[in-house]
């Protein structure tokens, strides 16, 4: 959808990138350098103990809308007493990317992504989506068929109100054109 929002409003975005992609690029250059953490945060502590990279520490929070406040300190806490060179934010969307945004300034850390359902994925719990569906931005719709009720209201819900709001930008940017 980043893509095709791209074209839309003649961004710079031509390609997709996955939060998978993103994970396994640089944890392979962090090995490669040797020396580097990362820090996981979200997905369950069962999925967070298959995990095989140089962790400098994990938490698995609760599994709610929100957040209380201490319940963000003790996050936060966590994170800065580990002192990763990595956070890798692995909750659902768009809960990963809004707690990103909110406490950036709080984290001390030199990279940090919200990546989703990859910490599953490299542990093996789920299978990222066939290749086919990669190439034609159609990863979302096996996961959504194996999870429908999870799923259903992130991709037929909030992905036709995001391409709503993109047409209406694209829509006041052609009448600001006149």
């Amino acid at each position: 959808m980043i893509v095709l929002a791209s074209r839309w409003l003649d961004g710079r975005i031509t390609q997709r990138v996955a939060g998978s992609d993103i994970f396994q690029g640089l944890n392979e250059r962090m090995h490669e350098h040797g020396g580097l953490s990362c820090f996981f945060l979200g997905s369950t502590e069962e999925t967070l103990a298959k995990i095989r990279v140089r962790v400098a520490g994990t938490y698995s929070p609760p599994y709610r809308t929100a957040f209380s406040e201490a319940e963000t300190a003790a996050m936060l806490a966590a994170i800065a007493a580990a002192k990763p060179d990595v956070l890798w934010v692995g909750m659902t969307a768009p809960k990963q990317e809004k707690w990103l945004h909110q406490h950036r300034d709080q984290l001390a850390v030199p990279f940090a992504a919200a990546v989703g359902a990859v910490f599953d994925v490299y542990a093996g719990n789920v299978q990222r989506s066939p290749p086919f569906f990669l190439r034609h931005g159609l990863e979302w719709l096996p996961r959504l068929l194996q999870e429908p009720r999870r799923l259903w209201r992130r991709n037929l819900v909030s992905t036709p109100l995001f391409l709503t709001w993109v047409a209406r930008e694209k829509w006041r940017r052609l009448g600001d054109r006149d």
